[in-house]
């Protein structure tokens, strides 16, 4: 996955509104601190656009770590 970079936040995950949710809590739980964007978006028009992605972001310095954890549960 190519990573990109929202100012000091970057990308971990990409997917459904509850696949974010979950990957999101995993992190948290990890004690890393997540946050989603584009949720109400994709909450609003999901019925509409099934590939309407949200993202999982988490702070630069926690990257690293954060894919870790993602891709060990991702099995």
């Amino acid at each position: 996955m190519e990573t990109k970079t929202y100012g000091s936040l970057v990308e971990v995950f990409r997917g459904s509104l509850w696949e974010a949710e979950l990957i999101k809590g995993l992190l948290e739980s990890a004690g890393v601190s997540a946050m989603l964007k584009d949720e109400t978006l994709s909450a609003v028009t999901s019925p509409y656009l099934p590939t309407g992605d949200v993202l999982v972001m988490v702070n630069k310095e926690e990257e690293v770590y954060a894919k870790k954890v993602v891709s060990e549960r991702r099995v």
